[in-house]
């Protein structure tokens, strides 16, 4: 299968599927002659069309369209608005419109035109089919207005004879339907034979002897009717000639023939031989043939008749198309008055000698043969209504149609011979503006034949392409300081539309009050002068529009870069910088960072630095600025060190610059408090009974060499003051009296003050002991130093009151002992030595408070307290005193055993009244150095020092056990603060953290669960040693 047949095969495929959607069918009946606008029929009316659009509910503007062929004169109208059918001043001729055709009904004659609705979303192709109706407007006519007819002298009576037929173009009852013979003379009568085919023939009857000799002539009028109102008639002469007799006339073998001959027989071909015999001899037996008298003329004109053989042969070329049917009367005649009569139907085969005709009715009126469409008319619109047709018949009138070749068109099938052309894609009028291609119309005959029609549609153009930039972004460079009005590039964009949808303008966007644009030209120039240390880059768009309607545009982004030139100095971010640096600082660590800028770019901002005036005691990095110390700091030695810098850009020629430099040297807390007063912590102070609350008994000063609040004190009492009989000043030391003495406070009273800066990161501190005697008198001095000799024995945690404590207990084991023993030896003495027992522990008392006397000089009213208190604790064990002082000695040669202070936590008892306090928590831990001076090292030493000469390395000359806490590891502390304020996890008595810093503070939470062990003191070392006496 070649193209040519695919297409014939898919235009017939086509032509079978009808689009029930797009084609509907009217069929009005009219009659003929109407006058002008005489109204045949309403489209929308009788179609049930809507004019509201379904999916919006508004009113549709439909458009009714004739579709007819250029030059033709239209037969009706059709309103474009209402889409009525109304006549035209042309007149509709029935007997016109339908020549040369032979109908049986009234209503086959017919004309169709075609109605399309639009726009294209509305479409429908309407086919019309107008019947008319026959009008009596035509009287029937006979085919000649002298009728010959000859009859031979001895015809019988009642012998008929045939007399041309009147014809009528009116059909049915407006036909011939009578016929009258005027003036018969009683001679001659008239009698119709009606046919098959429903043709009236007259015939004349001889009603009576004729004799040629009396007469050989009659003339009468024989007479027509129609049956239409108003009757139409006319009339013809017939005039009889009688002629002389012949008795037998010929006969013909058959008197109906039919026969069938293809319309391409040419000229000369036979077409059928006719043969008459005549029994007569002589010139009577001679027959002649000769065409009947209603032979059409035109018949007469395609075949001959042989007048002599009764051959008749084709003589003009037939054409089925134009006459299928010929009916042929022929009569043999020997010369007398009755001819016999045959006929003759010669049926004309259907030959495919006919192309098929293309009937292309535009919808889109063209313009000197050519559609103009525009490319954003949608898919499917409808351009023309292409009827085909064939003359021929049968397999050689099948039609086919298709576009010959690739386009954006398509053929939609409607009817059976109709295609609508229509576009089947979006058009395009940028890829092609102009479209000429053949419509073919291709039979089905053998050869087949075909048409061809031209069609020519053309685009009119749109403004649907915005201007088109060559780059998307447009990058440019320029130097700054440049000249005003420089040009720096020219912008360009086209347009695929055409004319002035193509003409283009240029506009510049905002941030663009640097730059000047030409709106035809679109070239680009510098309006002002640049500084790239002011604005680098400049980056505003172009709009291309062009000038259709609407204006389509499109944007361009433009970046102009600022190129440098070496117009700025170095700057440094200060004129003066200052830095401050911790003294003890290692050496070469970063003191601070010199930062210099240069508003220049690449070498131009490349800045070196260089010191101009230092005794090689930093280090400056010419490139990060980054200071390094050569030296180490000492703040007490030189507390700033000052010199210049210098910066040195990179570009041609270089620019400079320099500033100042100074380092200040701070202060770090890396020296504990000096006890100026007391001179001794074995000193002590007379407080008379006679002392009023609120008079300063005592004072303790110390000093502080750092600076700032490394050198702010505060003091604190920690312990020694259970009382609460005295205060200390946080700030000034003094101590005062916050009760008045009472005899029960006669005696000795040690206080442990604690002496502590308010340094950063960490506070170091000192203990010291204050002595205060409570008696009216002090005279004997060497007593009172005893018992500060003795106190050196108790912990620094416990009052100096509380060391009965131990004899108590062992007096109370020993009696229990001595209980248990006596009631063991012997039951017969318990009386005896239940005496003796309770003398003994009488006299034993009584020793003992003679004892605590000498020793403490104590009141018995403070025993009797603190043996009620111990009474209360053995029932509470939870709320027991137990922590303790833990007294070790420094290992000097042991690196790892640096010098380590006494870890006091102190019960709530001898927690501090609240006072002032400093906020340590917001101190971030350090730790400081282990050299400050540790009180409870001094109390190892053998002779009393100065409170600020205490060495750790003197020897305690104590051969008594002492009891002490046994800590667990995180407890153990080394150095500042932590010697006091390490708070323990297990302790339930708490501390004022105001008095420490946040590693640990006075107060502790939680119960302590300690156990006693004893300890045996050497002069270089200690021995834990358990013992259950102790």
């Amino acid at each position: 299968m070649d193209l040519r047949d695919f297409y014939l095969l898919a235009a017939l495929i086509a032509c079978l599927r009808l689009d029930s959607a797009l084609a509907q069918e009217l069929i009005y009946t009219i009659r003929e002659e109407l006058p002008e606008n005489v109204p045949i029929g309403n489209i929308p009316k009788d179609l049930n069309i809507s004019h509201i659009n379904a999916a919006t509910g508004t009113s549709a503007s439909l458009v009714y369209r004739l579709v007819s062929k250029a030059g033709d004169a239209p037969l009706v109208k059709v309103s474009s608005n209402t889409g009525e059918i109304f006549t035209t001043s042309n007149r509709i001729d029935r007997e016109k419109l339908c020549a040369g055709a032979s109908y049986a009904e009234e209503n086959e004659c017919f004309f169709e035109l075609e109605v399309v609705i639009l726009p294209n979303d509305f479409f429908r192709l309407i086919k019309i089919k107008i019947i008319v109706k026959d009008t009596n407007d035509n009287a029937p006519m006979f085919p000649s207005p002298v009728i010959n007819i000859s009859i031979p002298e001895n015809t019988l009576i009642n012998s008929r004879f045939p007399i041309p037929s009147a014809t009528d173009p009116d059909t049915g009852f407006n036909g011939v339907q009578h016929y009258e013979l005027l003036n018969g003379q009683s001679v001659f009568g008239l009698d119709i034979v009606e046919t098959p085919e429903g043709e009236k023939w007259p015939q004349l009857i001889v009603q009576q002897n004729l004799d040629r000799e009396q007469k050989d002539t009659y003339v009468m009028k024989i007479k027509v009717e129609d049956g239409g109102t108003p009757q139409k008639s006319s009339t013809a002469i017939l005039q009889v000639t009688v002629s002389d007799v012949n008795d037998n006339r010929p006969v013909f073998k058959e008197s109906q023939v039919e026969v069938h001959i293809p319309e391409n027989a040419p000229v000369g071909t036979s077409v059928i031989q006719l043969h008459a015999t005549d029994a007569d001899i002589g010139s009577n037996a001679e027959i002649r043939y000769i065409f009947g008298a209603q032979v059409a003329p035109a018949t007469k004109r395609f075949f001959a008749l042989n007048n002599t053989t009764g051959l008749i042969t084709v003589q003009r070329s037939l054409d089925r198309e134009e006459t299928a049917i010929h009916k042929v009367t022929v009569l043999a005649s020997d010369g007398s008055s009755t001819p016999a009569r045959a006929t003759v139907t010669i049926n004309v085969t259907d030959v495919n000698d006919n192309p098929p005709n293309i009937d292309l009715r535009y919808i889109i009126s063209p313009i000197n043969g050519t559609v103009y469409l525009s490319e954003k008319d949608p898919i499917n619109t409808k351009i023309a209504l292409i009827t085909v047709s064939d003359k021929d018949t049968d397999v050689n009138g099948k039609v086919i149609c298709f576009i010959e070749r690739e386009v954006p068109f398509h053929l939609k099938a409607v009817y059976d011979n109709q295609y609508l052309l229509e576009t089947s894609s979006l058009l395009d009028y940028e890829g092609t503006k102009e479209f000429s291609f053949k419509i073919v119309a291709s039979d089905s005959g053998k050869p087949s034949l075909n048409q061809t029609a031209l069609v020519r549609v053309k685009l009119e153009d749109e403004n649907d392409n915005p201007p088109i930039f060559s780059q998307p972004v447009i990058e440019l460079s320029v130097s700054e300081n440049n000249r005003r009005g420089l040009y720096l590039t020219t912008i360009s964009a086209t347009d695929e539309d055409s004319g002035k949808n193509a003409d283009i303008v240029y506009q510049l966007g905002p941030n663009a009050s640097f730059f000047d644009l030409d709106r035809k030209t679109g070239v680009l120039t510098a309006s002002r002068v640049f500084d790239r240390e002011e604005q680098e880059r400049f980056i505003f768009t172009v709009t291309a529009r062009d000038n259709g309607t609407p204006p389509l545009q499109s944007q361009a982004a433009v970046i102009v870069t600022v190129l440098d030139e070496n117009d700025n100095s170095p700057k440094f971010t200060h004129n003066h910088f200052q830095f401050f640096v911790s003294e003890n600082l290692p050496k070469y660590s970063t003191v601070g960072v010199i930062t210099v800028t240069d508003a220049d770019a690449g070498e131009n901002k490349a800045v070196t630095l260089s010191i101009l005036n230092d005794n090689e005691n930093f280090v400056l990095d010419p490139y990060s600025g980054v200071i390094k110390s050569n030296v180490s700091f000492d703040r007490e030695q030189q507390s700033s060190y000052t010199f210049d810098v210098k910066a040195v850009d990179g570009g041609q020629p270089p620019r400079s610059s320099t500033a100042k430099v100074t380092i200040n040297v701070m202060d770090v807390n890396d020296n504990s408090p000096v006890v100026i007063y007391p001179p001794s912590n074995t000193s002590f102070k007379l407080v008379p009974l006679s002392a009023i609350p609120g008079s300063v008994v005592a004072e303790v000063f110390a000093v502080d060499i750092d600076t700032g609040m490394n050198a702010e004190l505060k003091y604190t009492i920690v312990s020694g003051n259970n009382k609460g009989l005295f205060r200390i000043d946080p700030v000034t030391g003094n101590i005062t009296l916050e009760e008045k003495p009472t005899p029960n406070d006669v005696g000795l009273h040690r206080l442990v003050v604690n002496i502590s800066d308010l340094g950063y990161p960490k506070s170091l501190h000192t203990l010291v002991l204050v002595f205060l005697y409570v008696n009216d008198t002090a005279g004997n001095a060497s007593y009172i130093y005893d018992l500060i000799r003795r106190t050196m024995e108790t912990p620094l945690d416990r009052n100096i009151g509380d060391s009965s404590q131990p004899y108590q207990n062992e007096d109370y084991l020993t009696i229990m002992i001595a209980i248990v023993a006596g009631a063991m030896v012997v039951i017969v003495v318990i009386f005896v030595t239940v005496l003796v027992r309770c003398r003994h522990a009488s006299r034993f008392k009584a020793a003992q408070r003679s004892k605590q006397g000498a020793e403490w000089m104590s009141p018995n009213q403070e025993n009797k307290q603190n043996k009620k208190k111990k009474r209360k604790k053995r029932k509470s064990p939870k709320s027991s005193l137990l922590n303790f002082v833990t007294i070790e000695e420094s290992k000097p040669d042991d690196a790892v055993h640096e010098p380590i202070n006494g870890t006091i936590s102190l019960p709530a008892e001898l927690e501090e009244q609240s006072i002032g306090r400093f906020d340590w928590g917001t101190a971030p831990p350090t730790t400081f150095k282990p050299n400050s001076p540790d009180l409870a090292k001094h109390y190892k030493s053998a002779s009393p020092q100065s409170a600020f000469h205490l060495k750790p390395d003197t020897p305690v000359s104590v051969k008594k056990h002492h009891v002490i806490q046994e800590l667990p590891l995180d407890n153990t502390f080394v150095g500042g603060c932590d010697t006091l304020s390490k708070r323990s996890s297990t302790s339930s008595d708490h501390f004022s953290a105001s008095e420490c810093s946040s590693q640990g503070g006075f107060k502790t939470k939680g119960p302590l669960h300690t156990r006693q062990i004893c300890l045996s003191v050497d002069d270089r070392s200690k021995h834990p040693i358990q013992n259950m006496g102790c």
